[in-house]
């Protein structure tokens, strides 16, 4: 592990996701899934989320698409508070679940709708 790119990089997860359930999933990580969170760390939110090209709004809007194709909920649910937390509006979130439908499918813009909606009443949007 590159101990400055992890740090880097959980500055950047803290910032997006939250530093609540950031540090909660470092600090409950153990021997077998210790090396998921520093992998994601150190490769998602340092070499990706950190690179110039594309702000964070973006990659938000991005990850909120590829989710939704891939119907991963609780990740849904977590890249919804960063998106609020990166900038995106609720209309901006409907925008982009809308263009899901059309071409991830229904259902699964449904399920994402659904997913961000209680995200929305857990942030008290």
């Amino acid at each position: 592990m590159n101990k400055d790119a992890f740090d880097k990089g959980l500055a950047t997860r803290r910032a997006v996701l939250g530093a609540d359930y950031v540090d909660n999933s470092i600090k409950n990580a153990d021997d077998f899934n210790m090396p998921m969170q520093e992998l994601v760390t150190e490769y998602c939110w340092d070499a990706i989320w950190n690179r110039p090209g594309l702000d964070r709004k973006t990659r938000s809007m991005l990850n909120l698409a590829m989710l939704t194709a891939l119907n991963r909920p609780h990740e849904l649910k977590l890249h919804v508070r960063g998106a609020i937390n990166n900038g995106l509006t609720k209309d901006e979130i409907k925008e982009v679940l809308l263009q899901t439908a059309i071409y991830c499918g229904v259902p699964a813009a449904i399920d994402s709708f659904k997913n961000a909606k209680e995200m929305f009443k857990e942030m008290g949007i």
